[in-house]
């Protein structure tokens, strides 16, 4: 039998032995008949299902060890949630299997809905709950934001795109300029104020819901660059906008964080000189795991979304010129179409 059909029964089973208890603590009654529907998954190992029964929802997440663990995701929900922030309760969960019980926060994310019409009102919702977290104080509870993970971040493009996916080792001069090209990224990220962060706050990971946003995959957090998520949440890993209103945006975020004591920094354009920078240290980092995902785990989807950093990237380069050594290098390299073609 595969594995995943061996956890799906090991999960119907721990729900069989939960959801009574779980009702009788909820005053809810007795556990009616439902269906299990597979609800998403994402790049990870993660499964996600819903439990269905008449009007009540419930999302089960299925991780299986060893390569996820619930019990990040379990500390920052409690931490999120102390914030004011809408996240999944956690309604039961056997951390050592893998297997959690949540709210259901919703059927549309962002990323389904969100267009011209709707977007700024979306958006002061989601930047409303990133204000909340990113008040909340520095301490021990999580990772940070380090030389050593930015390094080894920054290491997936060259390794996963550049080598496996291009068929190009950099050498040499080549070698030279990434390395260099990355102090410049590290030194910007490391010489920005500190927050919790989220790490993956975009459309696709806020959920249309009361109040709005639900906020999901969260799992990751750590204490690193005041920058990070809001760059994340505007140049999105599925869809764009235009510059003009992105710097909108940006510029909304930015007054927003001041009046609210978030350590930003002073000057507008400063905000968005680190903002270009951290953008460029997660497309690079993010197109290295799309390549990975593709030729490690056999999912080539999340390679379509490639050229869309690249205009990212190149849109930065362009009003850059401190980066022209990474902007030669970068046009050095075959481009996405032609590879693909």
């Amino acid at each position: 039998m595969p594995d995943e059909d061996v956890r799906l029964d090991q999960l119907n089973a721990w729900l069989d032995h939960c959801l009574p208890a779980l009702f009788a603590a909820e005053n809810w009654g007795g556990v009616p008949t439902a269906t299990l529907t597979p609800a998403s998954s994402d790049a990870s190992f993660r499964r996600y299902f819903r439990w269905q029964a008449g009007s009540r929802s419930l999302i089960v997440m299925d991780a299986p060890p060893p390569q996820e663990d619930c019990r990040p995701f379990v500390k920052v929900a409690h931490m999120l949630a102390g914030a004011g922030v809408h996240v999944p309760r956690i309604l039961a969960a056997d951390l050592e299997r893998g297997f959690l019980l949540l709210d259901d926060l919703g059927r549309q994310t962002y990323l389904e809905v969100i267009d011209g019409s709707n977007a700024d009102q979306l958006f002061d919702d989601a930047v409303e709950a990133l204000l909340a977290f990113q008040r909340l104080p520095l301490g021990d509870a999580l990772p940070h934001y380090d030389e050593a993970l930015l390094r080894r971040e920054l290491q997936l493009f060259p390794d996963w795109y550049v080598q496996r996916h291009l068929g190009i080792t950099l050498e040499g001069a080549q070698l030279a300029a990434w390395q260099r090209s990355c102090e410049q990224l590290i030194g910007s990220a490391l010489a920005q104020p500190k927050v919790l962060v989220h790490r993956d706050f975009m459309p696709r990971n806020l959920m249309l819901s009361e109040p709005n946003p639900g906020v999901l995959d969260f799992q990751d957090a750590v204490y690193g660059p005041v920058t990070y998520d809001v760059t994340c949440l505007f140049k999105d890993a599925f869809l764009s906008w235009p510059e003009a209103q992105v710097r909108i945006w940006l510029e909304r975020y930015w007054q927003l964080a001041r009046e609210r004591g978030i350590g930003v920094q002073d000057d507008f354009d400063e905000f968005l000189r680190a903002s270009d920078l951290m953008g460029l240290q997660r497309h690079l980092k993010v197109i290295g795991i799309f390549a990975r995902i593709c030729h490690r785990d056999g999912k080539p989807k999340y390679l379509g979304d490639v050229p869309r950093f690249f205009r990212y990237i190149d849109a930065v380069l362009a009003r850059r010129p401190e980066l022209a050594e990474l902007r030669e290098l970068l046009a050095s390299l075959p481009t996405f179409e032609e590879v693909s073609a």
